[in-house]
């Protein structure tokens, strides 16, 4: 109790503060001035009759490996609603696109008490479900006051977090505590957040592998394959900075032997697009950007696509990506799992820590490639591009793979049924 007073009362006095940094914010361009009332807890929309989930998910990743369990709450009532927030303005955008009928975006309210009522007195859900880590202490602490359940879904805690969580064990323990069930990522996970005082935490799978494949333009696939056809074409995706200095080193490689190679870089973030196309060019690359309407022409080596969303369209274009953040930078890796399912196979680098199980499982069966180096990412393309067969076959280990992940959802809705909100007779399944 002594944590929860002294946060809200640092949040209390500190509310000029917060109040003017979100301002700044606003002026950065970092926040949407058409629904900024959101982040004070005013709703955009109206609240619909019947029962309401809640989910949070910090931004782009946890948000999208929200989406099949979604689906799953909503087929289980036809007269329920699901509650999406995030943070960000990128993953405001991307859920607006994919979320499903019945399904609502917010904003998450800034972590004052005022504004947390004013959002759960309008909302009233009946079930609140974070997704990964964003432990917000007066948010948890507002809807535990409600009398609501709360569910940890897909919880993560890197080593990092452990240390510094450590440090606080009354706040940590009280937090966690609320959770029921508390389901992790992976058995560190688990661990992990049961030394932190959650009850009963369990590992029941990576939420991240029952997603759906990524949207395509069907269209705009086809214009690709068009410009590409003939060509040797290989994908760096999802770049952080530090990565693309590598993937430039893999194509200087692979060109020797592949003159009229087409190298693919979708930075994770778009805004990065004109710093990165300005390093390719300064490497010798003929490259085109996709964000100001560039196109890929014959005589174009290095597209930078740095538009938001169509990373399941090079997905489907290309035979062969590098998993960006898996390479330098202490990012962990992104989802190896999105490339596969679109029949792309992926080389990953030696930091997939927050894929670290399904990164163990693809390479134990050899759906996976490793890669450290500009060398090593540039020996496994050549291979991969010149031998179809080979290629096949790590990407049939790797679907078998991810076909096992699938069923993650199924185990997660079994896990919250004792707590979702109850179907009327005659409703749902």
């Amino acid at each position: 109790m002594l944590a929860r007073h002294a946060y809200c009362l640092a949040t209390t006095l500190g509310a000029p503060v917060i109040r003017r940094v979100l301002d700044k914010r606003l002026a950065a361009g970092k926040e949407d001035p058409v629904r900024f009332a959101e982040r004070r807890g005013q709703p955009g929309k109206p609240r619909p009759d019947g029962p309401l989930v809640w989910i949070h998910a910090a931004s782009n990743g946890e948000s999208v490996s929200a989406l099949p369990l979604i689906e799953r709450l909503l087929a289980r009532d036809p007269h329920s609603h699901v509650l999406v927030t995030t943070g960000t303005v990128t993953s405001a955008r991307l859920m607006e696109a994919r979320l499903p009928p019945r399904a609502i975006h917010q904003y998450l309210p800034v972590d004052l008490r005022p504004w947390l009522r004013r959002f759960l007195d309008h909302w009233q859900p009946d079930l609140g479900i974070w997704i990964e880590s964003e432990f917000w202490p007066g948010l948890i602490w507002a809807m535990r006051d409600s009398g609501k359940p709360m569910a940890l879904v897909n919880g993560r805690i890197s080593s990092r977090s452990l240390s510094q969580w450590r440090r606080f064990p009354g706040l940590s323990a009280d937090l966690l505590g609320g959770f029921s069930p508390c389901l992790a990522q992976t058995p560190d996970d688990a661990a992990h957040l049961s030394s932190l005082g959650a009850r009963k935490a369990d590992c029941v799978g990576n939420l991240k592998l029952s997603a759906p494949p990524l949207p395509v333009d069907d269209i705009a696939l086809e214009e690709e394959r068009r410009r590409v056809s003939g060509r040797p074409v290989w994908l760096a995706a999802s770049t952080h900075p530090g990565e693309e200095e590598i993937v430039a080193e893999a194509d200087a490689l692979l060109r020797e032997s592949l003159p009229d190679l087409l190298t693919v870089v979708v930075p994770r973030h778009p805004k990065r697009g004109e710093d990165v196309a300005a390093l390719m060019r300064a490497k010798g690359l003929v490259t085109a950007r996709r964000a100001v309407g560039e196109t890929v022409s014959p005589e174009c080596q290095c597209l930078v696509a740095d538009t938001l969303g169509e990373l399941g369209l090079f997905y489907r274009l290309v035979p062969v990506s590098l998993i960006g953040g898996s390479l330098v930078g202490g990012h962990g890796g992104h989802n190896p799992i999105e490339a596969l399912q679109l029949g792309c196979v992926p080389v990953i680098g030696p930091d997939m820590t927050n894929f670290s199980t399904v990164a163990a499982s693809l390479t134990d069966a050899g759906g996976a490639v490793s890669a450290a180096s500009a060398s090593d990412v540039a020996d496994a393309v050549t291979r991969l591009l010149a031998d179809p067969g080979h290629r096949q076959t790590v990407a049939q280990a790797g679907e078998a793979v991810a076909r096992i992940g699938a069923t993650t959802v199924d185990r997660v809705m079994a896990r919250l049924a004792p707590v979702l909100p109850p179907i009327a007779p005659g409703r749902g399944q």
